[in-house]
């Protein structure tokens, strides 16, 4: 399989009548239905015209810009007066029809249909700022299919951040709900009060003029013009198959920012081959397939349970047991952090879960037990946005693991290479196509320090969090879930505090206590774990460790300023 669209598709030809999602509130859409919806949304998006395909050489190549004489012509752009027009607003028993499934008999206008010439070009940038859910799901394949590359709409970023990551895009399209359209525009100082940042979603880069498809009843602040998803999956005609406009592997499909400053953001371009190439390799490091109900809001998850035949299903936001247990779910993903509040909770899951994945960040001894101990085989997948996914180890396998924290045996198709200095580079077929606006990757240094014994990765640590003193380097790594298996502690963190005048650095180890810690008891037993030249030069006990981003990884920054200030 080298394209999601298409392997999607096939699986709908075959069993159309199979549940493929479970939307939050339990409602059930089949393989055709979604493969219907896909097909409507690639058409309207301009996607499988005839008169609109693109030679190979004309394709627009991932993080290339839109050349001035392929934009939107003036008379097409989006007037700030044309907005609101009152035969737009919202009718009584839209909302209904809408969570209905039926339609008001007013017909799509002639200005809103996307004309073939003005169509999606190969390579289009597409905004997108739609919740995880059954629209999402169609909307994101149905502008891949019609060529487009998914640009995700972050809330949580400072304006020029925002700024920036558009002009590095320059999206020709903008999907949404109609709710964000309204925080982003009539509601924008209310929504920035809120905490909640968007750029304008109804003109994003201003001078630039876009398209848009929304999700969602008419609100303030959607664009004249706008297409409107229930319209469109009402009036479409089309026929699913798995012939799918510009199934090139080589086409972009999203830029997923991950740093960089406003001057040069990093975003890294994922092809359709590429992400189709790590979702199956996720598909096939467990068992997957026809039967099996995948509960999870994680695209990396999800994705490869529709291409196995299985059921995707959505949370509904409520207790995470009630719902696997609800949906008789038999894989989910989860984050360490969140899954340790879970498990403290609810120490059994349901029988019918068979796997449970965790990512994101390291998981402490601790929780890896209790997982264990909840019913399902529990597996710790390594991986990064770059290259999804690089290894996969068991809970059972790391909590073996006498030092360092076991990453496991590379997926088949992962190349590995372990630097000088111990740094991990990675590549293979799943490897990213490129960083915005750069040459093409061949392969990617990952930051983590590993060492190899036999075909197994052993992960020492982060290369920038290595500790100097007295000419060792010691990698917290190595050490940290040794130290975090040992009575009465529940976390541990080593991290190092520069001295200016000797440019050497203090070793401290923190430590979030558990029931029966004892900082003598554990002073006596860190030689047993600890290289000599790597015990630390003091012991700081904290009631938890700063953290940050969306899951909740270890701020090791924060945590070296917070133990600063307790010199």
């Amino acid at each position: 399989m080298n394209d999601i669209v298409s392997g999607i598709m096939t699986i709908a030809e075959r069993e159309p009548g199979r549940t493929a999602i479970v939307d939050g509130r339990g409602r059930e859409i089949t393989y055709g239905e979604l493969a219907r919806r896909v097909s409507a949304v690639r058409d309207a998006m301009g996607g499988g015209r005839p008169g609109n395909d693109a030679r190979p050489e004309d394709r627009a190549r991932p993080g290339d810009r839109t050349r001035p004489e392929d934009r939107t012509r003036p008379e097409d752009r989006t007037r700030p007066e044309d907005r609101t027009r009152p035969e737009d607003r919202e009718r009584p028993g839209d909302r209904a029809r809408a969570e209905s499934g039926t339609q008001p008999e007013d017909p799509v206008r002639v200005e809103d249909r996307v004309r073939p010439e003005d169509g999606m070009r190969p390579g289009d940038g597409v905004l997108f700022a739609v919740r995880p859910g059954v629209d999402a799901v169609a909307l994101a394949l149905g502008a891949v299919a019609a060529g487009g590359t998914l640009v995700l709409a972050d809330p949580g970023l400072a304006p020029d951040v925002l700024a920036a990551r558009m002009a590095a895009t320059r999206p020709a399209w903008v999907i949404s709900e109609s709710l964000l359209y309204t925080l982003s525009g009539p509601l924008r100082r209310l929504a920035r009060r809120r905490g909640l940042l968007l750029p304008d979603l109804a003109d994003p880069l201003p001078g630039h003029p876009v398209r848009h498809l929304y999700t969602g009843p008419w609100l303030p602040g959607v664009p004249r013009g706008a297409l409107r998803l229930s319209r469109v999956l009402r009036r479409s005609s089309a026929v699913p198959g798995r012939e799918v406009y510009g199934a090139d592997p080589d086409q972009s499909a999203a830029v997923i920012f991950t740093s960089g400053t406003t001057a040069r953001p990093r975003g890294v371009v994922h092809t359709r081959g590429s992400l189709a190439a790590g979702l199956e390799m996720f598909r096939s490091a467990f068992p997957l397939g026809p039967g099996d109900v995948v509960h999870t809001d994680q695209l990396m998850l999800g994705l490869p349970a529709l291409l196995a035949g299985a059921t995707w299903s959505l949370p509904g936001g409520g207790d995470l047991a009630a719902e696997l247990a609800a949906r008789r779910a038999t894989h989910t993903f989860a984050v360490p952090v969140h899954l340790d509040r879970l498990l403290r909770e609810t120490p059994r899951l349901p029988g019918t879960l068979r796997y449970l994945l965790l990512g994101a960040a390291p998981a402490p001894p601790g929780v890896l037990r209790r997982a264990i101990e909840a019913g399902p085989e529990v597996l710790s997948v390594y991986a990064m946005t770059e290259a999804l996914p690089i290894a996969i180890a068991s809970a059972r396998e790391k909590l073996a693991q006498a030092e360092g924290d076991l990453l496991g045996e590379p997926l088949p198709g992962v190349g590995v290479r372990v630097a000088e200095d111990g740094e991990l580079f990675v590549s293979g077929p799943h490897l990213a196509w490129r960083y915005l606006g750069e040459e093409p990757l061949r392969e990617v240094a990952t930051g983590d320090l590993v060492r190899l014994e036999g075909d197994r990765l052993v992960l020492l640590g982060r290369k920038k969090d290595m500790i100097l003193r007295d000419g060792v380097n010691i990698y917290p790594g190595l050490y940290e879930s040794g130290i975090a298996a040992l009575p009465g502690v529940a976390e541990a963190a080593i991290v190092g505090l520069s001295d200016p005048e000797t440019g050497d650095e203090e070793v401290v180890l923190a430590v979030v206590p558990s029931e029966g810690y004892d900082e003598g008891l554990l002073r006596k037993a860190l030689p047993e774990i600890v290289d000599a030249a790597a015990l630390p030069d003091r012991i700081e006990p904290l009631d938890a460790f700063p953290r940050s981003g969306r899951a909740d990884k270890l701020d090791r920054a924060a945590l070296r300023d917070l133990v600063a200030r307790r010199a």
